[in-house]
């Protein structure tokens, strides 16, 4: 060092800033500082809630697509509240046998429900007690989507969706649909609404299992399936079906090339395929605005993302907000009401 040079002494303040910035590099590249991964503004936690862990009630058996999106949900949720989230599963009764035990634990905020849009069909046919627009307090919805129907490829018979209609019109209920088995589940539904608007009649083969269901079709036992876009993605991409429809008023992005509603002068509102997450009416304000925010966040992270674009659940805006999963809900259940009436499922 040259005489006279002072080697200048790092002040308090410099090595303050010097070991924030070195903190933050690290919170960084561990992913430790979890507020910044996420898009939406998490508001402090209301007295200390959460501070034990949440239980999501999945009224759906293992392996299934609830079951699925809870446990992806539990992970990025965990990473939001700081506190463990678990999965219980309790299927039965077409998604009801689980809403008793849900209906009767407290209303603390630590007991969470998953449930779909079947549960709006079920109180539309008066098999469900509780509406879940309103007896149940929708946090939000996690995924919506819309559904297709779909054709072998290489069919002579047909190709596209006119000449599909050209064929089932001159050849009234010959041509086989593969569906689920409830008469009133949304599938039926939205299938009924096209037959009425464009006059034509349709079999429909029911099966229980997804599985014989795909298989119906590519096997050749039926002519097309009713299904959703993410539950066929391997077959899609495999060539083994090919979509005519989509059961949507516009054409969503991914499937640019097949005609939509509007595009057939089908002029009528579809029944989407929803699921989401419902806590209890009772919960106090700060704790449901909590897991209303929580629950927006977790859904942004990356990993959940990825979870949704690797179930085909990106095609089209598939959030709502405790609001317009509310009117969700309430549209679905007066249109559900609307064709049960006209199907005589009920008075």
């Amino acid at each position: 060092m040259p005489t006279g040079t002072v080697r200048a002494r790092p002040t308090i303040s410099s090595v303050v800033v010097l070991l924030i910035a070195t903190l933050a590099i690290v919170l960084a590249a561990t992913g430790a500082w979890l507020p910044q991964a996420y898009g939406a503004e998490i508001p402090a936690k209301p007295d200390g809630f959460p501070e034990r862990p949440i239980t999501i009630i999945v009224p759906y058996a293992e392996g299934g697509e609830s079951d699925l999106l809870s446990r992806a949900m539990a992970v990025a949720l965990e990473k939001i509240v700081g506190v463990k989230v678990l999965v219980v599963n309790r299927p039965g009764q077409s998604g009801m046998a689980a809403v008793p035990e849900f209906m009767a634990a407290p209303a603390d905020g630590y007991t969470l429900f998953e449930s779909i849009d079947e549960a709006a069909a079920n109180f539309a046919a008066g098999k469900l007690q509780q509406n879940p627009a309103l007896d149940w307090w929708p946090l939000g919805m996690a995924q919506v989507t819309f559904s297709q129907i779909y054709i072998r490829p290489g069919d002579v018979r047909f190709s596209d969706w006119a000449s599909f209609i050209a064929y089932a019109r001159a050849s009234p209920g010959n041509v086989k649909i593969a569906n689920v088995s409830s008469p009133g589940s949304m599938e039926h539904v939205n299938l009924f609404e096209i037959e009425q608007v464009l006059g034509f009649k349709v079999s429909q083969i029911v099966f229980d299992n997804p599985v014989e269901r795909y298989a119906a079709l590519i096997g050749g036992t039926v002519d097309a399936l009713l299904e959703q876009p993410g539950d066929v993605a391997s077959f899609l991409a495999s060539g083994k079906m090919t979509p005519i429809l989509s059961l949507y008023p516009e054409r969503p992005f991914a499937h640019e090339k097949v005609p939509a509603l509007d595009d057939v002068g089908l002029l009528f509102d579809p029944l989407p395929r929803f699921r989401g997450f419902w806590t209890l009416p009772g919960v106090a304000g700060p704790r449901r605005d909590y897991l209303e925010a929580a629950l927006r966040a977790a859904w942004e992270s990356d990993d959940f993302q990825a979870f949704n674009r690797q179930r085909a659940m990106h095609l089209i805006d598939s959030y709502r907000d405790h609001a317009g999963a509310k009117a969700m809900i309430k549209t679905s259940i007066d249109t559900y009401r609307a064709v049960y009436k006209k199907m005589g499922l009920i008075q």
